[in-house]
């Protein structure tokens, strides 16, 4: 029997089903009109912006960094572009295997891979990192022609930093390297990052760092048309770098340089300032470092070399050497004992070689001087005068009248890293020290304080600025080493207005006390061998500062210490006498006496800023060996040392070789170095 169907049931089943597809197709075209309106209207701005960001690209365009010039305009750090061969870590797949196939298109050195290992540890997988710098147009040539080979690696052309004249004033210039971590976590925190997009390099030390807003510039951006694979087809817009200010500084590269050829290998400092404005002439740390080293990234080798040589050559010591001063202390000293009334300029003290205090002898430089004056005691430069000095004065009255004159304070100069030093008070000790029985201050400390020793501490800095003081009159002046700037776009000097003047209140009549006493050390006191024959008056104080203490009761025998232990040469100056145009302070570190050592460069420099002379070549030669007083033979010219800064760029900069000595002329200066040699007194001549 055949079974008949329910069309009925079956149109209602099919009329469902058509219902749910059709509520499906619905539902889907639904979503898809949603979607649309979320994309087209909802999201319309940011996926435009994205779209916009897929098509092109925003490049920061990194500024020139500004210059830096000498007070007469000599360039001292400027920039040139070069090719640089980088890689990105992140985009190699064996970095070995890369770097050994790079090798045989361009040379890589060991110094270059040791370079790159020390950036690649210092910075983040995805950043390039330059393997080699200044290429050729044939290796650039070469590279290009296999690039293809060599995923992650390109050619960059960079602005590169150039210091012409090498060591030359290194730690007052200073030097740039690249970014760190803990400086690129700063850069973010501040709100200079957007200035810092594309920059590599910030300034480190000296001028470089302390004025790196000025000379870093503001970055530019181009907008570019990429393609598909990223190539850049077209610019778009662009807004351009504004390069970096140029900064004018005080000092003279000529007389920094003659400082630091009259140093020699001797390691020291000298501060020479103008005590009427503040202003430095001359800032020398020796020894010195090639800043260039720096700049593609210092290699472990190099700053091994450097961090670990018992000379410290990194160390600025004009800035941050402290040492005691000697008896170039006195002066100050005596104004300290004429204003506050404990002496008066006729007062006598009986010097018999020795000064008894609580049953321990404080010894002079050997036999007594007998009754001396105040003037006397500089130009003799008596220490049983300044060791009862003390004991009368005490140790807080001390420290409270020297903190004015800027002695272990912050001068405030105006770059960074300058150190206080030790102004010894009782409060001082109490604060320095952890054991109670080390807190306490003894009275027999307060003696050898008034020569210079004891806990003093100071820098040339801070010596260089009290000597100004005394030059001046009694008013301070910040030291200041930037004295303009040039604005970069408009090319007008903004000069950097000086400190207002601080009157100490001083009265003139002690001043001019102490002031004729120090003339009088060039005349007939410890210093006057060197200025024989000057044209000019000047004022100035010897000193000698133990670097190892030596007990009361034994002889100091330079022979019989280490090198690094023996004392220290200090000398202060001012000239001329009557209205100053220079003060200065010198530290030669364990070469001895001031009057042998430290005074004969002193005597230089005056007669450089003074008279226009630079010093002979043996007499240059007999500066740097102490076997000089006065200068010897004929002074030269400025004109005819016109190419010294030449030949001193030639052995600076960017790969250019030194220049050749001569050596006949060399061997006439040994010579001559030979036969003076018998005619430099013995060093117990000098008493100080």
């Amino acid at each position: 029997m055949t079974e008949l169907r329910d069309v009925e049931a079956d149109l209602s089943r099919f009329r469902a089903r058509v219902l749910v597809v059709g509520l499906v197709i619905l539902l889907a075209f639904s979503l898809v009109a949603a979607r649309l309106v979320y994309l087209q209207v909802v999201r319309h701005d940011d996926l435009n912006a994205q779209a916009e960001s897929n098509r092109t690209a925003v490049v920061p365009i990194v500024p020139n960094r500004g210059l830096i010039l000498d007070r007469n305009g000599v360039v001292l750090a400027t920039n040139y572009s070069a090719y640089t061969l980088e890689i990105t870590p992140s985009k190699v797949s064996n970095l070995d295997d890369t770097i050994e196939a790079l090798g045989r298109l361009v040379e890589i050195t060991p110094r270059d891979k040791r370079r790159f290992k020390k950036l690649r540890d210092e910075s983040k997988n995805f950043e390039s990192l330059p393997i080699r710098t200044r290429l050729s147009d044939e290796e650039v040539a070469r590279f290009a022609a296999q690039r293809f080979r060599f995923p992650g690696v390109d050619i960059k052309a960079r602005l590169f930093r150039n210091y012409p004249y090498g060591e030359l004033a290194s730690h007052v210039v200073g030097y740039i390297g690249r970014i760190n971590q803990a400086e690129k976590d700063r850069i973010e925190e501040s709100d200079e990052e957007g200035n810092y997009r594309g920059t590599d390099y910030i300034g480190k030390l000296g001028v470089e760092q302390s004025f790196e807003q000025q000379l870093h510039g503001n970055t530019g951006v181009e907008q570019v048309e990429t393609s598909a694979g990223g190539r850049a087809v077209r610019k778009l817009a662009s807004s351009p770098a504004t390069p970096g200010d140029t900064v004018m500084l005080s000092i003279d590269i000529k007389l920094q340089k003659l400082v630091e050829d009259l140093f020699g290998e001797r390691r020291g400092a000298l501060v020479a300032l103008d005590p009427n404005t503040g202003e430095v002439l001359a800032f020398v740390s020796k020894p010195t470092f090639d800043p260039n080293l720096f700049v593609d990234g210092i290699d472990s080798e190099s700053w091994q070399a450097l961090n670990e040589s018992i000379d410290k050559p990194l160390l600025n010591r004009a800035l941050r050497g402290t040492y005691p001063p000697g008896s170039t202390y006195k002066p100050f000293m005596a104004m300290a004992a004429l204003e506050s009334g404990k002496r008066q300029a006729g007062s006598i003290t009986n010097d018999t070689g020795s000064w008894m205090f609580g049953g321990h002898q404080f010894r002079s430089h050997g036999a007594g001087l007998g009754p001396v004056d105040m003037h006397q005691s500089i130009v003799k430069s008596s220490n049983v005068y300044y060791y009862a000095l003390a004991n009368d004065l005490g140790v807080d009255a001390m420290h409270d009248f020297m903190k004015p004159m800027g002695f272990g304070q912050i001068t405030g100069i105006d770059i960074l890293g300058e150190v206080s030093g030790v102004l010894p008070s009782q409060a001082w000790k109490r604060d320095y020290y952890k054991k109670p029985e080390q807190k306490k201050w003894y009275a027999g400390e307060t003696i050898s304080l008034g020569i210079g020793q004891g806990y003093n501490s100071f820098t040339m800095l801070q010596l260089a600025q009290a000597t100004a003081i005394l030059a001046n009159n009694g008013v301070k002046h910040k030291p200041r080493l930037v004295i303009a700037t040039q604005d970069s776009v408009t090319r007008t000097n903004q000069p950097v207005a000086p400190s207002v003047g601080e009157n100490l209140g001083y009265k003139l009549d002690n001043i001019a006390v102490v002031r004729k006493a120090l003339v009088s050390v060039t005349q007939d006191g410890t210093s006057a061998r060197v200025f024989a024959g000057a044209a000019y008056l000047s004022g100035g104080k010897t000193g000698t500062a133990q670097a190892k203490t030596v007990g009361q009761k034994d002889k100091y025998d330079a022979r019989k210490l280490e090198e690094h232990q023996r004392d220290h040469a200090l000398y202060m100056a001012f000239a001329p006498a009557d209205k100053p145009k220079i003060a200065l302070a010198v530290v030669v570190e364990n070469a001895g006496f001031g009057a042998a050592h430290a005074a004969p460069i002193a005597r230089r420099v005056f007669d450089y800023v003074l008279l226009g002379q630079y010093p002979s070549e043996v007499d240059l030669a007999a500066v740097q060996k102490g076997l000089a007083g006065a200068p010897i033979g004929k002074p030269r010219t400025l004109a005819e040392v016109a190419d010294l800064l030449t030949a001193s760029a030639a052995g600076g900069g960017r790969g250019a070789a030194p220049a050749t000595v001569n050596a006949a002329k060399a061997a006439a200066i040994a010579e001559a170095l030979n036969k003076l040699a018998p005619t430099v007194p013995a060093l117990d001549v000098y008493p100080d």
